[in-house]
């Protein structure tokens, strides 16, 4: 049995339709036999349907996904088990032994809180109808590998997945596949992730908006071999934390949040039927307040980065 996880940082990552790429774990139904990583090579929603069914996927272990998605997996006889969160290695080994269980909470809110959520900060416009993390855009249009929804014009690179993204530096691995290892921490020296604990190093094309701005530009710059050591700004990572993406809503009005506590993280519906991650920051006994931004927001990184190889 072959199973795929949308994957970041050595955990699920929380959005189907925006994962840049899926860890694949070959099992005999009750044991991991081996494992890789797996990049999505831009395409998205349920175009990824076809991608997994294409590389032989019997189950999609994932957090929230559109009804989109899940009709398309579907089609492709793949069986999907939704709202897992947490470390990758340990949902699949949950799964494998029978005690994984779908905690998703998919909630249903009106439309001015869906925009106010999704938008945009001043500094990091998409140009679309809102972006809900990273440089990703959440307008929740993208159907195939070529389309973005964005419209025809996409000049401003809102999206990675569309082909109109256009780099704003240069360097001889743009649009080349990199393969590199990194260790990431706060400015305290707290190590938020690092490809070299997993043993695993992480490959993406080089210039195509799926990384981070400042990661992928020095990147770019790079030869194999090298090994640099670079502070990015919250402008340069994650951008800063916008307060329009701090949501208070009614407990009421959102069947299934008596069950979440603070710290979890859990998915809202726009109105458009996508799926976007939120965390639980506050909760009384009549309202629940989320968190749309980024766990990064707001904060400066360093990168220890080491470029493996180039393709």
């Amino acid at each position: 049995m072959r199973i795929a996880v949308p994957y970041e940082d050595g955990r699920i990552f929380r959005h189907f339709g925006r994962t840049q790429q899926f860890k694949i774990y070959d099992t005999d139904d009750s044991t991991v036999l081996h494992a890789e990583v797996m990049g999505t090579d831009g395409v998205s929603h349920e175009a990824l349907a076809v991608v997994l069914a294409g590389n032989g996927v019997d189950v999609l272990i994932c957090g929230g996904l559109g009804d989109g998605a899940m009709s398309a997996l579907q089609e492709a006889g793949i069986r999907v088990v939704s709202g897992a969160s947490g470390d990758a290695d340990a949902a699949v080994a949950a799964f494998l032994d029978g005690s994984l269980r779908s905690e998703g909470v998919n909630c249903s809110h009106d439309e001015d809180d869906a925009e106010e959520s999704r938008g945009c900060s001043d500094d990091k416009s998409c140009g679309c109808d809102g972006c809900s993390d990273e440089d990703s855009c959440g307008c929740g249009g993208c159907s195939g590998e070529d389309s973005c929804g964005c419209g025809d014009d996409c000049e401003s690179g809102c999206c990675g997945s569309c082909g109109h993204y256009e780099p704003d530096f240069d360097g001889p691995n743009i649009g080349k596949t990199v393969r590199v290892h990194y260790e990431g921490t706060l400015d305290d020296g707290t190590c938020f992730d690092s490809s070299y604990e997993r043993n695993e190093p992480l490959s993406f094309v080089c210039g195509s908006g799926r990384m981070i701005h400042g990661f992928d530009k020095a990147v770019a710059l790079m030869h194999a071999g090298d090994v640099i050591n670079i502070h990015l700004t919250p402008e340069e990572a994650y951008g800063e934390a916008d307060p329009a993406a701090i949501i208070t809503m009614p407990i009421a009005n959102l069947p299934g949040s008596e069950e979440i506590g603070i710290g979890e993280h859990v998915y809202l519906s726009a109105p458009d039927g996508q799926s976007f991650p939120v965390t639980v920051v506050a909760k009384d006994e009549t309202n629940i307040t989320f968190d749309a931004n980024h766990e990064l927001a707001g904060k400066a990184l360093n990168f220890k980065i080491e470029l493996l190889d180039v393709e």
